[in-house]
């Protein structure tokens, strides 16, 4: 009864103030089981990201407590005489304001205000230990995740670094991690979805039903539904990981090393993780991630012969159980002697495997303690092409990014053969390509290569050198400001990403945040 009555507060409120054009009589009928909010403390946290370079203010925040609150809220927008954005968000990492709406409305999949409200979670997980999978709901967060099938010593096979992201979120982009040159992308894991359409429609797709959705929604930038439920593909849960990482003075020697162990995916002598970074800030290696390295022995860069000033970092994995404990030292050390690497820069540590999958989480607490994580995060993303990687190493880090950085700088190479092709997901057009992840972070600190408005530049400038020098570097996470810009980024998918569009979301009232596509009004209110 308190719910149906906020409810109803909370659409006249909207009706009153801001000349909501939804049906009043329609919205009131709703039914939701969750929560309309108008609270000023939930429509600022809708309006900004982990980017903070963007804000953008929705007219009210949906904490659902079904699918068919999610299906409900969209079918009265899409059914409403002018097009009112709905932007699904999770637990608030977009970078650019991707999960954004101005004066629409923002379903909050993820976070806690459900239960403070006296709220069901909308869907526990449910893990099948007989056909190695977990139905999650769309809002859950990987974290979670893992919590619930480590009950069962299962886990999902492909990660992100960071485990504080939605399900629905990163299946929305791609979700990479070091796994994914054998396991493929999180997209890759996904038997089922469950989706909410722009037309408000709860469609169950996978590659056998509803196959064009499914494929559209994966990596599909939230343009083509909301995923309320996803079916992720489980593995045996390794107990603990060796994490080794070694260092280059040689780029070529490092992408070699990392090429090669790309290629052994699908073997049982393999390491199980592969990432790598690039150290251009004598700083960083000490800094970033600091618990790894002993601040008693610090690396230094000046006492390696670097190339052009720039170290890179080979960040590896062995995953093992206690039943083979015994032999990890044997395999780790005839899986390094096929490297090249600097013979005195080798750093090792054992953990448990849930430690490890939530190291990034540990960086984040220090970060907070020293009030450096709620700073903007101007990040670029981009797969290079394999072909190209060299000439990039060249002009941006050993170029444009001089011998200062604000944060890690990521690079790992992926197979293609593990993405697959009917996604909404754009790579370069070659069997291996490169992830390059620019982390920065912006600190108003007095130092102009660590303000927003330097690295903003930077990014720009990278972007500007990829065009000229003719790398086809793809934009992952994408961004951009214009449709034509949208187009030249999905290329030969564009057709096929347009015409889902039509079917999935005619209205384009979904991921307005995005910037693909501009909300079509409809004066005579009928149907479309």
């Amino acid at each position: 009864m308190a719910t149906k009555f906020l409810l109803t507060f909370a659409i006249c409120r909207l009706i009153v103030t801001v000349g909501l054009t939804l049906d009043p009589a329609e919205l009131l009928s709703l039914g939701v089981e969750g929560q309309l909010s108008l609270d000023p403390a939930d429509v600022s946290k809708a309006s900004l990201d982990f980017g903070g370079t963007q804000s953008a203010e929705p007219l009210a925040v949906l904490h659902p407590a079904s699918a068919h609150d999610v299906a409900r809220l969209v079918k009265s927008a899409y059914e409403s005489a002018q097009g009112i954005g709905v932007s699904a968000r999770g637990h608030g990492h977009s970078i650019n304001g991707q999960a954004m709406t101005t004066n629409g409305l923002v379903i909050q999949m993820s976070g806690s205000r459900g239960s403070r409200l006296g709220l069901l979670k909308p869907a526990q997980p449910i893990v099948s230990e007989k056909y190695m999978y977990v139905d999650v709901w769309g809002g859950e967060l990987w974290i979670d995740v893992l919590k619930s099938t480590l009950e069962y010593g299962l886990a999902p096979k492909s990660w992100t670094d960071y485990l504080y992201l939605s399900v629905g979120g990163t299946l929305s982009n791609a979700g990479i991690s070091g796994q994914a040159f054998n396991h493929g992308p999180q997209i890759s894991n996904v038997y089922e979805l469950d989706v909410v359409t722009g037309k408000g429609e709860v469609l169950t797709c996978s590659e056998e039903q509803n196959s064009d959705l499914y494929y559209g929604v994966l990596g599909g930038l939230g343009q083509f539904g909301i995923i309320t439920r996803a079916r992720i593909a489980l593995e045996r849960a390794p107990r603990r990981v060796r994490w080794i990482r070694v260092l280059y003075s040689n780029f070529t020697t490092f992408t070699e090393d990392q090429e090669y162990l790309i290629s052994q995916h699908g073997q049982t002598q393999k390491f199980d993780y592969v990432e790598g970074f690039v150290i251009v800030d004598e700083g960083l290696i000490n800094n970033w991630r600091s618990s790894f390295f002993s601040p008693r022995n610090p690396v230094k860069i000046s006492s390696l012969k670097s190339d052009g000033g720039v170290l890179y970092c080979l960040e590896i994995t062995k995953n093992y159980q206690d039943s083979n404990a015994h032999t990890i030292d044997q395999e780790v050390e005839s899986l390094l002697k096929k490297l090249n690497y600097i013979p005195a820069s080798v750093f090792t540590t054992d953990l448990p495997y849930v430690d490890f999958l939530d190291r990034v989480h540990k960086a984040e607490l220090k970060l907070r303690s020293k009030n450096l994580w709620d700073v903007p995060h101007p990040w670029l993303n981009l797969f290079v092409p394999k072909s190209r990687i060299a000439e990039f190493d060249k002009g941006v880090f050993k170029g444009i990014l001089g011998n200062k950085t604000s944060g890690p700088i990521l690079i790992y190479p992926m197979n293609k053969n593990k993405w697959d092709e009917e996604s909404s997901v754009v790579t370069p057009n070659e069997d291996v390509f490169y992830l390059v992840a620019l982390l920065r972070s912006a600190l108003d600190n007095g130092d102009e290569t660590q303000a927003l408005q330097y690295l903003s530049n930077q990014n720009r400038q990278i972007l500007q050198f990829c065009e000229e020098a003719g790398i086809n570097a793809k934009q992952y996470l994408p961004h951009y400001t214009t449709q034509q810009e949208w187009i030249n980024h999905f290329g030969e998918k564009w057709d096929k990403f347009s015409r889902r569009k039509m079917e999935f979301d005619p209205r384009h009232i979904l991921a307005t945040g995005q910037g693909i596509f501009t909300p079509t009004l409809n004066p005579s209110g009928a149907s479309w």
